[in-house]
């Protein structure tokens, strides 16, 4: 039996690591098991994740930020549901953020499924995530299942500091052992996903703006940066494709998941140099109901 599937719509559900926190696309969209579906039950749900990168929205900072996060949720039985994550990055600040939100799920039909969200970044003043940058997040997640394989269309828009939108497309297949490891309440799932971002990127000039270039460029280079170049930041444009492979070991109450992402960043603008990056995530989150 699957259990739970808004799980974790937190940390950036795409915010963090499109995804990671997928997070919301940190998924992260969003830290969300890959390997879930809903049930229409009162429930709480608390998780940790570990990633070993920082992802927004198929943009990385200009060095690692390996980071710890910890989630949890309450899902209500009419779909209402609201969470809240703690993200610290290793060998920084205690606490660099904490993200409050809440949102709604709906079930149109049998296949198609979808949740709007609203998520709160608050942040560390000394901040080094690229996702600094933006301070709000207006989430709606739709999906269609059909049946060879799952459609997610996600819409973002993030504002504060710099203002964005983006879409993120993902297909994925999910699936599960038919044998068990150690006895017959326990099973393997897999849901393996090919995904798709587009949008804007003013976040970069923001983030590039609020450290002053200095994990960046060079002074010599610096004073040859021509400012007009922010204005291709604003042009709505394919930002990253990736490949996920998640694999879960599940059991009633419990789920523990190791993922690898594979990160094809495109159309890079400002100074973030961003090259294709492997992203390895592991996360264990318990349910109660």
């Amino acid at each position: 039996m699957k259990y739970l599937c808004l799980l974790f719509f937190v940390a950036g559900s795409n915010a963090l690591f499109a995804a990671g926190i997928d997070l919301k696309h940190f998924t992260g969209r969003r830290l969300v098991s890959d390997t879930d579906t809903i049930i229409r039950k009162r429930s709480v749900s608390v998780g940790v994740s570990y990633g070993s990168d920082a992802l927004f929205f198929g943009r990385t900072g200009p060095i690692k930020y390996p980071f710890l996060t910890g989630d949890a949720i309450y899902n209500s039985k009419t779909g209402w549901f609201v969470y809240g994550s703690v993200l610290k990055v290793l060998g920084y600040a205690p606490v660099d953020e904490v993200d409050v939100g809440g949102g709604y799920f709906y079930k149109l039909s049998k296949q198609f499924s979808g949740a709007a969200s609203y998520t709160r970044f608050i942040f560390n003043k000394n901040a080094n995530v690229i996702k600094s940058a933006s301070s709000n997040d207006i989430n709606l997640k739709n999906a269609y299942d059909w049946k060879i394989l799952k459609t997610t269309v996600i819409l973002d828009y993030l504002f504060g500091k710099s203002n964005d939108f983006f879409t993120t497309i993902s297909n994925s297949k999910y699936f599960e052992s038919s044998f068990s490891i150690f006895d017959d309440q326990d099973y393997l799932s897999f849901n393996p996903s090919f995904n798709m971002i587009l949008g804007t990127q003013n976040f970069v000039q923001r983030y590039e703006v609020d450290h002053h270039y200095q994990h960046v460029l060079p002074p010599s280079i610096i004073e040859h940066i021509d400012p007009a170049a922010a204005r291709r930041n604003r042009r709505f444009n394919i930002l990253n494709y990736s490949f996920k492979v998640p694999v879960a070991y599940n059991r009633p109450h419990y789920t523990l998941e190791a993922s690898w992402r594979y990160s094809m960043p495109v159309n890079v603008e400002g100074t973030l140099e961003n090259r294709r990056e492997s992203f390895f995530n592991f996360t264990f989150y318990y349910l109660f109901y």
